[in-house]
């Protein structure tokens, strides 16, 4: 049984690491340059991940087949705030004098769309693929709300730039949100086949091209003058802390398997 599941994880994990790779590799070949990276990166922002996330709503969600689909934000919002309190009381450790919000952000905003995505597409197929993307969908309408405004907000603070509430709306969060309509009011079911084919192919390519730009971005890193013990503790938190609490309470609350798992991995 161990094996059995080390060799489907094991496969999962080579599966991005090889699509991250390739993405590193171009970048550091200078075949990708930083401004093509950022033209994917929006593409992938903007069109072609909202397009995954309308496809497979549309196809696979109803509410009668999800009908506690309002579950899922209310966990991201909890383990988004279980990321701000322990990265609050690792800072009463690690004293820092600066990038204290940075610090917080990073260790309370999880992976949650491209890196789980692609380890489920891995990890599963059929029916349970669907189900487990649906989850993650759903999982991002609270995670994106709260990124857009109150992480952005972090980030941008000691810069002394505006927020805009606008930015909420971010495209997945739209996309989400117009699925849910369409589908409460039946809608979905009068796409025309020449409306959903392109929007599902376009949509399929949302996980080998997020691999990519993540990979880029690894390469474009500078890791120079880096505070190493911020990092340990961002490490601590992020690695070690939040996934062993996640693994805890699901195992005390005996949580189905596919639900399990994403509270785990994100």
């Amino acid at each position: 049984m161990f094996l059995e599941h080390f060799k489907i994880t094991g496969s999962a994990m080579a599966y991005i690491f090889i699509l991250g790779a390739l993405g590193f590799v171009l970048v550091r070949k200078n075949i990708l340059s930083h401004e093509g990276l950022d033209a994917l990166s929006r593409l992938l922002i903007q069109v072609i991940f909202p397009a995954l996330i309308l496809s497979q709503m549309l196809k696979n969600f109803s509410f009668s087949l999800f009908p506690q689909w309002w579950i899922f934000p209310l966990i991201s919002l909890a383990i988004t705030s279980s990321g701000l309190i322990v990265g609050w009381l690792l800072l009463k450790f690690l004293k820092a004098k600066t990038h204290k919000l940075q610090f917080l952000s990073l260790v309370a905003f999880q992976n949650s769309g491209y890196l789980p995505l692609a380890m489920v597409a891995a990890m599963f197929s059929g029916q349970e693929a669907g189900n487990i993307f649906i989850y993650i969908f759903l999982f991002l309408l609270g995670f994106d709300l709260v990124a857009w405004s109150l992480g952005i907000h972090m980030l941008i603070y000691e810069k002394e730039a505006k927020f805009r509430l606008v930015s909420i709306f971010s495209p997945p969060v739209v996309a989400n949100l117009a699925s849910l309509t369409l589908v409460l009011l039946g809608l979905n079911k009068l796409i025309p086949a020449v409306v959903f084919k392109p929007l599902d192919a376009v949509g399929n390519c949302t996980l080998p091209l997020a691999m990519i730009v993540v990979g880029g971005n690894v390469a474009l890193a500078q890791l120079k003058n880096v505070d190493k013990k911020m990092i340990l503790f961002f490490l601590l938190g992020k690695l070690i802390i939040l996934p062993s609490l996640g693994l805890v309470l699901v195992l005390k609350l005996g949580l189905p398997q596919l639900l399990g798992l994403l509270i785990v991995m994100q």
